[in-house]
């Protein structure tokens, strides 16, 4: 099939104008026109990456985070953006990102759904629809009351993580969680708005920590990668619902960082 049948299909399902006004999404390089039977998956379209879509013989790659984010006056080797648009295109390789219309429409219920939170409502709104409200994260129970510890450790184990950080007392009982997937310290305020006692996102830094615990709230810190990196299987699993025929390779899964 051309690359413009996929693509339509997925801006019907997450739509680009359910992204960020700041965001970049949508067909970023490459031909419309081009035929497509071999999408390569990743969160970040990195030298790695790209390098593994090449090598799997890919002719499509879809991205959760956009590698383009500003203005690029020039197209060159001189950066590394620049040589991977390059490589791109020497390689005939069109190249699809879903940011935050994907946040909103797909990774907010995925998150919920790997962490089995109940009585669920979107954490920050962004538009009414007659379906109901739609935004970032989710609040809801977790499966059972249970220690700030107990939920560290029940949040590496649900997403597979080798670590997490968390903010507050060990000991603190939480029962209300919200999650929102990356980097959710600006959404801090709708958490203490919803009245959960645990938030669950990445990049976290050590004054938002301390001012979080406060406030009343726990954190757990399990990362910007890890809390995003199932975009890969899930987007697979759509994938190939729709298109049975359409080859599909995932990114290896690694973090980006390692604690030594």
């Amino acid at each position: 099939m051309k690359v413009k049948e996929l693509t339509d299909w997925l801006d019907g399902r997450y739509p680009s104008s359910a992204a960020e006004h700041w965001d970049n999404v949508g067909l970023l390089v490459g031909d419309d026109e081009e035929e497509v039977s071999h999408v390569f998956l990743a969160l970040d379209l990195t030298e790695s990456t790209l390098a593994q879509a090449i090598d799997a013989g890919a002719d499509m790659i879809i991205t959760h985070h956009p590698m383009i984010f500003e203005g690029q006056k020039k197209i060159n080797n001189h950066t590394f953006t620049g040589r991977r648009i390059l490589s791109l295109i020497k390689h005939n390789i069109q190249y699809y990102a879903m940011h935050t219309n994907y946040d909103i429409l797909g990774m907010a219920e995925l998150s919920a759904d790997y962490l089995q939170l109940t009585d669920r409502e979107v954490l920050s709104v962004t538009a009414e629809t007659q379906d109901g409200q739609e935004g970032f994260g989710r609040v809801g129970e977790l499966p059972r009351k249970m220690s700030l510890k107990e939920c560290g450790e029940f949040v590496r184990n649900a997403l597979s993580l080798n670590d997490v950080k968390i903010y507050g007392d060990p000991d603190t009982q939480v029962e209300k969680a919200a999650i929102c997937t990356g980097s959710g310290k600006s959404m801090i305020p709708d958490v203490l708005a919803k009245g959960a006692q645990v938030y669950i996102t990445g990049d976290i830094d050590h004054h938002t920590g301390i001012d979080a615990v406060a406030q009343g709230l726990t954190i757990v810190d399990a990362g910007h990668y890890g809390t995003e990196y199932i975009f890969m299987k899930a987007m697979e699993n759509v994938l190939k619902e729709q298109y049975p025929n359409l080859q599909i390779t995932c990114a290896k899964v690694q973090s980006p960082y390692m604690i030594l």
